[in-house]
């Protein structure tokens, strides 16, 4: 029998315009509310968001306490000042399945998308209950990480290299700002001669919902680990950087000890297992759980448009 995997709840509407549909979500805010911690992500349909600037009317009217993508690591651009665009990588290409900066001290608690322009194939966003995941998960790796926790490694560059800059990660060129940001939430920190900015930053990899109390599934060891782009990249990369710690990325147990590429592979093939792949049309909300529901993208072709917002 095949596993029934949890599904975002499906709410139609009929064709709602910006202010019916905050009017409505704002009468029902708990019950919505209760409908999301049960099954991670909640997506309405027949709500019309022809622009950003409907979306950014919607989250403002429905949400508080926006946070910005400071201390991201994904390439997008803010559009205004809570709306970014989803991330800016290869369309030839999958993102792998993660919670929104569950590498760093401080996540959104809620993601709210939107696709204003759907892609022409593919460019589904890819959903993974992260309770489902530590369910189906080996028992080893859990164990595993429970005990020894994980360090991300981050080498930030200074405007010419690979992987993100200091400046666009901090949204700042303020080294003042970047490093005052680090003490605040306890990421080691060090400069480097050529502006090159290296930071630790220690993770549980599990944690406990934030309301629920729930255990989930939450880091990034996979998006980190050079493993996943494939035998290629890694080797090309190993010959411009001589150890992995030094690549734009790198992830290793908290107590200094490196992850199998046999462990990444493990954990690839268990999240795949209970990834799904909703399709988007035009005028859906769809609201996740950012701690209770992974996210993904599958590769696309055409041009392909989703708005992206960020609450505590």
């Amino acid at each position: 029998m095949e596993k029934e995997l949890r599904m975002p709840l499906l709410m139609p509407l009929s064709d709602m315009d910006t202010d019916a549909f905050i009017q409505f979500f704002l009468k029902d805010k708990n019950g919505i509310k209760s409908n999301l911690q049960k099954q991670g992500a909640v997506k309405f349909q027949g709500v019309q968001i022809e622009s950003l600037g409907d979306f950014q009317k919607i989250v403002d009217a429905i949400s508080t306490k926006f946070l910005s993508y400071v201390d991201g690591n994904s390439p997008r651009t803010k559009l205004s000042g809570n709306v970014y665009t989803s991330t800016e990588y290869d369309q030839s290409q999958k993102i792998t399945m993660h919670n929104e900066l569950s590498y760093s001290a401080k996540w959104p608690g809620e993601l709210f998308f939107s696709c204003i322009e759907p892609a022409q194939s593919g460019g589904e966003t890819l959903l993974a209950d992260s309770r489902e995941i530590l369910k189906a998960m080996d028992r080893d790796i859990i164990e595993e990480i429970s005990a020894r926790g994980v360090i991300y490694i981050r080498n930030l560059h200074g405007g010419m290299g690979m992987g993100p800059s200091w400046q666009d990660t901090f949204e700042t060129n303020d080294k003042t700002v970047a490093e005052d940001y680090c003490k605040k939430y306890a990421i080691e920190f060090e400069w480097h001669d050529d502006q090159l900015l290296s930071l630790k930053q220690a993770s549980k990899g599990i944690i406990e919902h934030r309301e629920t109390g729930e255990r989930v599934w939450f880091n990034q060891i996979d998006q980190f680990h050079p493993s996943h782009l494939g035998e290629e990249i890694y080797d090309i990369m190993l010959g411009m950087y001589d150890i992995p710690e030094k690549f734009p990325m790198y992830v290793k147990f908290g107590d200094g000890g490196q992850i199998s590429e046999d462990l990444i592979k493990e954990v690839l093939r268990t999240v795949d297992s209970v990834t799904i792949a909703p399709l988007w049309e035009k005028n859906e909300l769809l609201i996740v759980d950012n701690e209770l529901m992974s996210h993904g993208r599958n590769p696309f072709t055409g041009s392909r448009k989703v708005l992206v917002a960020m609450t505590e």
